[in-house]
């Protein structure tokens, strides 16, 4: 009984310190949002889900990362903390149009 008591006395503080997730969708070699703001100074997940059949590719200088993502597969990419500022990012294999950033704020 007791440990179920400080199970759910900790849990909260358990949800507290997950990463905020976030989701980026690519459709039509197009990232969804185009502009996704998160917080700054805080560890995050995104979750990127691809809609399209052919392959796209995160990438970002200023994040350093850089992600495959299968033809309607998902990927999760960890970023920051990130100090307040914009990140930009695309799709390697459709610059043209993959294109977005991150906000910071």
């Amino acid at each position: 009984m007791k440990a179920l008591v400080l199970a759910c006395l900790l849990y909260p503080l358990a949800s507290l310190a997950a990463d905020a997730e976030f989701g980026l969708t690519i459709k039509d070699h197009r990232f969804t949002p185009s502009e996704l703001k998160v917080p700054a100074g805080q560890k995050v997940k995104l979750v990127v889900s691809n809609l399209d059949s052919t392959p796209e590719e995160f990438e970002s200088h200023e994040l350093n990362r850089e992600k495959v993502i299968a033809g309607h597969g998902k990927a999760t990419i960890y970023i920051g903390p990130l100090a307040p500022g914009k990140y930009p990012f695309f799709g390697e294999f459709n610059e043209k149009t993959a294109r977005g950033v991150i906000v910071a704020e």
